[in-house]
This record gives C-alpha cells, structure tokens and sequence, in this order.
C-alpha cells in the first residue's frame, strides 16, 4: 500500500511533524531522505531494505560512493544529496561551537565530534582549538592511521597550538569499531600531550573517544 492511503499518524513525514524527527525509526527517517520508494515498494520498506542490505545507518552513511551506489535503489543523486546533508549537519554544529563557550556546552561538543568523526573507516586524531574564552577556533584532523591505529606526535599538536594562538585544546579520536572504551595507549598519549602543552601555557581540557554510542570524555574519568 503507498504511504499515501496510510493513516496519517503513521505517516513518517506527518509523524516527523507532530511529534518530531525524535519519534521516528531509522526506516522512517531514511524514507523522508528517500522520498520515493520503487516499482510496489513505499519508501519505508525501501528504506528498510537499504538498512537490512548495509546494516544500519552508520554503515550507510560511511559508505564510499561506490558501495552505496550498489545499494537496491540508489545511485549518484542520493549520494550526493546525503553527502550535502552530512556536510550541512557538520557546518550547523560548527557554527554553533564558534557562537558559544565549549566547556558550557559538552554535549553540543559530543555531539559534533560525533558528526565528524564516528563515520570513518580509518582512526583519525583530531584538535579542537580553544580561545581563552573556550570558543572554538578552528577544528583540525591531524593524525591518520589504518582501521586500529594511529601514529600522534605531541610536537605537532603543540605547533598548531601556537599557529592559531590556542589557549585550549580538545583533543578526540575515533574507534572505527564502534567501541568507545579507552585504551591504555590512548590514556599514554594524552599524558604525554598535556606534559607538552604545559611547556607553551595551554591548557588540555578534555580527550573525547568517539565510537557508536556518546563520546567518552577521560576527564570525567579522571584520566586528563
């Protein structure tokens, strides 16, 4: 049956309306990027298929350009639209981060380490750069390694420091597992680029590990 003899309760865009884009499943939200489903299928059992085909959102949206243009009806438009709404949804949280003090705001920091880094197939190392009100300056991927590790040099960190004049820094990386626990070389290299730090006057607040769920914060562990 299309979506458009469903009652309208359970329409997803209507649902998305009345009760917001919290309220709806994967599938649902999925549909209302899609649009349209295909030839007997709505866009909901479409948008379930993709998610059963791939394994979830987080697959679909890191997907390389070739394998989501294998996805059963998709294609160039749709990875080009989705790319468009990550970048959008990235720059939002930027801007958001330049307006406000950081440290007031620890979830919209999650929340936007998050969009940039939970997707990656690779684990990244990245700076958040801090004025001395804790606004962001500037956010800084640094360090690339393969799927399990990364090489970080503390030096590099302290140079960019002092080329945007940091007061601050944040530092995050991601599991590409999707396990946020932190290992012990993460704790290692944490202390050891706070001892630089310390050496030029600028502060290390926090190291955030991105994986599937919320960012872990070693502060609020102790651990920074």
């Amino acid at each position: 049956m299309s979506i458009k003899h469903w009652p309208e309760q359970e329409r997803p865009r209507e649902k998305l309306i009345h009760q917001g884009a919290s309220a709806l499943s994967d599938s649902e939200l999925l549909a209302i990027f899609l649009r349209t489903g295909t030839q007997g299928i709505s866009a909901v059992e479409l948008a379930r298929q993709v998610l059963s085909q791939f394994g979830g959102l987080r697959a679909l949206m890191s997907a390389s350009r070739e394998e989501f243009c294998q996805g059963f009806g998709l294609g160039d438009a749709k990875y080009t639209q989705l790319q468009a709404v990550l970048e959008m949804s990235k720059r939002h949280l930027q801007e958001q981060l330049m307006r406000e003090t950081v440290f007031s705001s620890a979830e919209h920091v999650r929340t936007y380490l998050s969009s940039q880094l939970r997707h990656s197939q690779r684990e990244i190392f990245a700076v958040l750069f801090l004025d001395t009100q804790h606004r962001l300056i500037r956010y800084q991927e640094l360090f690339m390694g393969t799927i399990d590790a990364a090489a970080v040099y503390p030096r590099e960190v302290v140079k960019a420091a002092l080329q945007y004049n940091a007061a601050a820094v944040i530092l995050a990386h991601n599991h590409p597992s999707g396990v946020a626990e932190p290992s012990q070389a993460d704790i290692s290299i944490t202390g050891k680029i706070k001892r630089a730090l310390d050496l030029v006057d600028v502060r290390l607040l926090d190291h955030f590990v991105v994986g599937d769920g919320s960012p872990v914060s070693l502060a609020e562990r102790g651990l920074v």
